[in-house]
């Protein structure tokens, strides 16, 4: 079973995916490969230096990610081609992972894809968990870690596809809104149900 896990920006995602990892449940993490197939030797970074120029690499040959960031975050066009570069790489990559875990038995496979939903990659997994908090639960999450205040943590929540939307294309969903205790319970529980079905 590949289970997709999404959620949101402070919904705890990442608190969830650790809950699996330290179960010993494989953990696929889309961020983590989005870094590697980036990394010197790589396919995709070769392509990103044919495209964008040797200005953004260090004298090491490592990409300069702020140097690549201000070029994309300036020019939505660039964007779309470093995504049209970065996203099959990683795509790929997170399919291959997947299946050499099924191959060596793993009964469960925990995909921890943050733009699941956006990006419609259903065809890399069984079902779908999403792991939610209210919005308001949300907000106050972020305000207290990233130091925002209310208004720029509303505005980094309404930039993504909302929490609620999210919800509405679960199999399954973990309400991280209580406590750590709460969370693990719910998680012990899907394990349980997933792994006997």
């Amino acid at each position: 079973m590949k289970l997709g896990l999404t959620g949101s920006i402070a919904t705890g995602k990442s608190t969830v995916t650790g809950m699996f990892r330290d179960r010993g449940y494989p953990v696929i993490d889309a961020d983590i490969i989005s870094r590697e197939v980036v990394e010197p030797g790589k396919p995709a970074l070769e392509e990103i230096v044919e495209y964008f120029g040797k200005s953004v690499l260090y004298e090491d040959g490592t990409l300069n990610r702020k140097k690549l960031g201000d070029i994309v975050f300036e020019h939505p066009e660039e964007r779309e081609k470093l995504n049209s570069i970065v996203h099959p790489a990683v795509r790929l990559e997170m399919k291959s992972r997947a299946e050499e875990a099924e191959r060596e038995g793993e009964k469960l496979i925990v995909l921890d894809i943050p733009l699941l939903i956006e990006n419609d990659l259903y065809y890399l997994i069984d079902e779908v968990l999403v792991v939610y908090v209210p919005e308001e639960v949300q907000k106050q999450r972020l305000m207290e870690r990233n130091g925002y205040s209310e208004e720029e943590a509303s505005r980094r929540i309404s930039s993504q596809l909302s929490i609620e939307k999210k919800r509405k294309e679960a199999d399954f969903l973990i309400d991280n809104s209580g406590t750590l205790d709460d969370t693990e319970r719910q998680v012990e529980e899907l394990i349980e149900k997933l792994t006997n079905s």
